[in-house]
């Protein structure tokens, strides 16, 4: 998959983790896009290493969007406790 692919694929997984995960989240759509590159790149890399995955299958929607909500939760922990005066 192109440059182009993981960015759609991540909108997508990143959006659908959103739903999953409601509440207010410390960034807007980028921020999500990004963190759901990061999820879906997470959850392949974490399929494959427990053997759920062959090195040249995709990595899945469900094991992406995994990823993408444990990414988030993350994310929202670090940042989302911030405040500025």
């Amino acid at each position: 998959m192109g440059i182009l692919g993981w960015i759609v694929f991540g909108l997508i997984v990143g959006a659908i983790a959103k739903l999953l995960m409601p509440g207010k989240d410390p960034g807007g759509i980028i921020v999500t896009m990004l963190l759901g590159i990061v999820g879906a790149l997470l959850g392949g890399f974490a399929g494959r290493a427990l053997g759920m995955y062959g090195p040249n299958d995709s990595a899945g929607i469900f094991m992406s969007i995994f990823g993408a909500i444990i990414v988030l939760l993350v994310y929202r922990m670090a940042v989302g406790g911030r405040r500025t005066t």
